[in-house]
């Protein structure tokens, strides 16, 4: 990137150049621009997909045939309230969603994957955290962080339980149906790609793809879920873009595998990470209590 940008340099003439986390913006008298590191045509793919399906909502592409950078017009992000934001970002995402839409067709064998991939997943965080109860357990004057991890633990066990259940349902539910929806989905969606102006933006399209779109709600969820509150995020995604049930309840699946708590460093570092995991799953609890029928999601 570094000979890209010194190209750049000579053809631009910049007056100012700004590091902002992976990217480089460009002040100069023919405008302003951001670059980024090119790593592949994905980005360039994508939007002209997206165009075909009547989507711009993305910051153009200011220079063409650049091997090693991505060029782009910049766009100034107008403050917004996060929560705001968010809503607003959704709102696009379902219109991302509704554009490119359609059914393709699968055998038994895509769910299989998908169901077999989870039930690992499941499996492997239930030895994880069997073995570590059963270590702590043993302790006589535990820690603080220990100890906070033992009385909670009954909240891991419950959520593989509910997972265990709800993706054996799932898999009964979709292993005869011979289509499933897709979409182009961003893959990287959070509110620092999104950007609000005379119209809006979403950036960072490095990860997009064609997939479910329930995908891009794991994303958004386990990227923010400390950030916002997700039941008017999500509410306002399903009235714009309804998922069938068996979608829904792969969101509530994947969303609701506990993650793994590492026990090293110092104490106060080992005590905040569980806490931040703890809080993940009573938030995610919550959630899906909400937004599913009284006779589930019960953990």
């Amino acid at each position: 990137m570094n000979n890209a940008l010194e190209t750049l340099k000579r053809e631009f003439r910049p007056y100012r150049l700004t590091k902002k986390k992976n990217v480089t913006i460009i002040d100069s008298t023919s405008g302003t621009f951001v670059v980024k590191e090119k790593k592949d045509n994905k980005v360039a793919q994508a939007y002209e997909y997206l165009i075909s399906r009547n989507f711009d909502y993305f910051p153009k592409l200011a220079l063409e045939d650049r091997e090693e950078v991505n060029v782009f017009e910049y766009v100034e992000d107008v403050p917004i309230p996060k929560e705001q934001k968010a809503i607003d970002m959704i709102d696009l995402v379902s219109l991302l969603h509704s554009k490119t839409t359609y059914f393709k067709e699968v055998t038994e064998d895509k769910y299989k994957e998908i169901y077999e991939n989870l039930k690992d997943n499941i499996i492997y965080t239930e030895n994880y955290y069997n073995f570590l109860y059963e270590k702590l357990i043993e302790e006589i004057y535990p820690s603080p962080s220990h100890y906070l991890l033992i009385r909670n633990i009954y909240k891991i066990f419950a959520a593989l339980d509910f997972c265990t259940k709800e993706l054996d349902e799932w898999f009964d539910q979709v292993r005869a149906d011979l289509k499933t929806r897709v979409a182009f989905i961003h893959n990287n969606l959070e509110t620092d790609h999104f950007i609000k102006n005379t119209r809006e933006y979403l950036i960072s399209w490095e990860n997009s793809k064609i997939d479910s779109p329930v995908l891009d709600l794991i994303v958004f969820y386990q990227k923010e879920y400390m950030n916002l509150n997700f039941e008017p995020i999500l509410e306002r995604y399903l009235r714009n873009y309804p998922l069938s049930p068996s979608e829904k309840q792969l969101f509530f699946i994947v969303i609701s595998i506990p993650p793994i708590v590492t026990l090293e460093g110092s104490e106060l570092n080992i005590t905040k990470e569980i806490r931040k995991k703890l809080d993940y799953m009573f938030k995610t609890e919550n959630l899906i209590k909400s937004m599913m029928p009284p006779n589930n999601g019960d953990r």
